[in-house]
């Protein structure tokens, strides 16, 4: 693999979070080899910063290995959340867009104010084997950690990518 990759407490019978440096954008794995080497979708969950670009060019790079292999890209949007009403965040949004286009992925806006819940639900239904997520700014902090941690404990079967902020 290209990069650099650190494992942290990897829960037993896991695959365990792995930390990637988003300077490079590093291939896909076999780490899974109970499952066919081509049927490793990946899900991409991103915010509404333009800087989740780099969790879609890893995704990229993931999925190059693997026919038949689909990206995702999902962002799960709060009830009474209006994104669109807000200017940057829109055009943040509208961004990703293109850039998942671009990356030949799909990109699916959900609303739920159950945001993990509704994230496990997509990974199932999709058949996904890989989750990538972003580390944002003060990432160690409750919020996103508990969304970390609440990610491996309810898909331990699945292998979860948390790319540090570059």
């Amino acid at each position: 693999m290209i990069g650099s990759k650190m494992d942290f407490d990897k829960p037993a019978g896991s695959l365990g979070r792995k930390y990637y440096n988003s300077k490079f954008c590093g291939g896909g794995g076999g780490e899974r080899g109970y499952q066919m080497a081509n049927e490793r979708n990946v899900m991409i969950c991103v915010t509404r910063q333009k800087a989740c670009e780099r969790l879609i060019k890893l995704g990229k790079q993931i999925v190059k290995g693997y026919t038949g292999a689909k990206l995702y890209v999902v962002h799960v949007a709060k009830n009474g959340v209006n994104f669109l009403g807000n200017p940057d965040e829109g055009e943040a949004l509208d961004y990703l867009f293109q850039v998942s286009k671009e990356a030949g992925a799909e990109m699916t806006v959900l609303r739920s104010d159950r945001v993990v819940d509704t994230l496990v639900d997509f990974a199932r239904k999709n058949n996904v084997s890989i989750v990538i997520m972003g580390e944002s700014p003060g990432s160690r902090g409750d919020g996103d950690r508990n969304i970390i941690q609440e990610m491996e404990k309810r898909l331990p079967d699945l292998e979860l990518r948390v790319v540090p902020q570059s």
